[in-house]
């Protein structure tokens, strides 16, 4: 199996859904987000704040279009599917499925998004992001799963069913 790209809202599951599908396929897993924190030695929040928002979305973009992986489930930051570049280059190397969450359950899962990195514009809001970013997910997505009814382990076991067909 070639790789396997997640990509999604913030507080969709990515990365936790991304370690359990990893382990359960047999693969690696990288979470862009953390590669950024590596080479910038410090927080998404903290580069956000120190460096400004353009530098992080410039990294971001960077990291995603230039990542080099095989056999590895890649979770991204919520906001890479706003670089094309980054997104052709990883609908070229890997799987992009896209794990689908209502507006309402994020909000509900996202008690701490003040300080998760989230790249939010001057005055946008949740809801603002919400609206631009899911027309371009299910764009990119070889496979859209909605997880919103389901657990952590029921949505791996549908993405794996869904990968096996």
């Amino acid at each position: 199996m070639s790789s396997i790209v997640l990509v999604g809202m913030p507080g969709c599951g990515k990365s936790t859904v991304g370690v359990i599908l990893a382990k359960t396929l047999g693969m690696k897993f990288v979470d862009t987000d953390l590669l950024i924190c590596e080479k910038e030695e410090n927080t998404l929040q903290n580069i956000i704040e120190s460096k400004g928002l353009k530098y992080f979305e410039q990294t971001e973009c960077s990291i995603g279009a230039n990542l080099s992986a095989k056999n590895t489930v890649i979770a991204t930051g919520g906001s890479m599917i706003m670089y094309e570049k980054a997104m052709a280059h990883l609908k070229e190397i890997a799987t992009v499925i896209y794990i689908d969450v209502s507006l309402e359950e994020l909000k509900r899962r996202l008690v701490n998004i003040k300080t998760r990195g989230i790249t939010f514009s001057k005055g946008e809001t949740l809801d603002d992001i919400f609206d631009l970013r899911t027309p371009l997910y299910r764009h990119h997505a070889h496979i859209t799963v909605n997880a919103d009814e389901f657990t952590i382990e029921e949505t791996v076991t549908k993405l794996t069913e869904l990968l096996r067909k």
